[in-house]
């Protein structure tokens, strides 16, 4: 461990000085949020995206007020995959986020820039700076389940959403690789330092299923997704297959009309600590 500076706010070590926990953001006065629950990958293309825009639309098909916070300030692919090209509105209130077809709340970098095509060329600390405007000064009014897309890994904007935010859970991504074991043990890992309970792993591209014949194929390997639960103590495991129709959805903005009840175990999951 390195020397402490007693800046809890840049530091990742679970030492005894921080058992009470770091204050948190307040979220806009005008917002009231019940449960903010994190996506995150120890690496990228994993699909983290896709999962967190698959659990909203499913969360806002459940009933549930459900919003957005594309915290992947340097990546930012969920107002696309929900067909959302504008920009943001505001006033001297705060900001307005915007709102898909069918009624889930998004705020994203790519609603402030001129250009949605313009790179973000900020440093860690600016980008975190950013992500914590999203919750204190944009107005998202009352919302039952926020899911927080993640940039991939442990860096600083992870670490600042940890800090920041009151996250209740979070979801870890994953594919079939062998490779990927060892990330997911770093993400269940970062979760136990900031005293974050792990609700489920979501196993991306876990097989392909042959439209003709139904039969499934391991096209990345055989699935890791139960063994990596049992080994890290997580009860809830959902398995995405390759699916061309899920890309396509994400690239045409219509991710909100995809079909499948893949996550559903894991919303059922979250419903009930709604409910609690």
């Amino acid at each position: 461990m390195s020397e402490c500076t007693h800046d809890c706010s840049s530091c990742g070590e679970s030492c005894s000085e921080r058992q009470g926990g770091i204050p948190k953001e307040p979220v806009n006065a005008m917002s009231n949020i019940r449960k903010v629950i994190g996506v995150v990958s120890g690496k990228g293309g994993v699909g983290k995206s896709l999962v967190t825009s698959l659990l909203a639309v499913t969360s806002q098909r459940d009933g549930y007020a459900t919003a957005v916070l594309d915290a992947d300030i340097t990546g930012p692919s969920i107002p696309n995959a929900f067909g959302i090209h504008g920009h943001a509105e505001g006033t001297e209130d705060g900001l307005f986020p915007a709102v898909s077809a069918k009624g889930t709340e998004i705020m994203s970098i790519n609603l402030l820039l001129e250009d949605e095509k313009d790179p973000v060329v900020w440093r860690g600390p600016v980008i975190a700076g950013v992500v914590k405007q999203f919750w204190t000064d944009v107005i998202w009014g009352a919302v039952d389940f926020m899911f927080v897309d993640m940039p991939p890994g442990t860096g600083d904007v992870p670490l600042t959403v940890f800090q920041s935010l009151p996250v209740d859970g979070i979801v870890i991504v994953t594919s079939p690789q062998e490779l990927v074991g060892m990330i997911v043990g770093k993400a269940v890992r970062m979760a136990e330092m900031m005293n974050v309970p792990v609700l489920g792993i979501v196993e991306n591209m876990s097989y392909y299923e042959c439209p003709d014949c139904g039969k499934r194929h391991s096209i990345f390997g055989e699935s890791r997704a139960e063994e990596f639960a049992r080994q890290y103590g997580i009860d809830t495991v959902c398995r995405l297959p390759i699916n061309p129709k899920l890309a396509a959805a994400c690239d045409k903005g219509t991710i909100e009309l995809f079909e499948g009840d893949w996550l559903d175990p894991l919303m059922k999951k979250l419903g009930q600590m709604l409910d609690s």
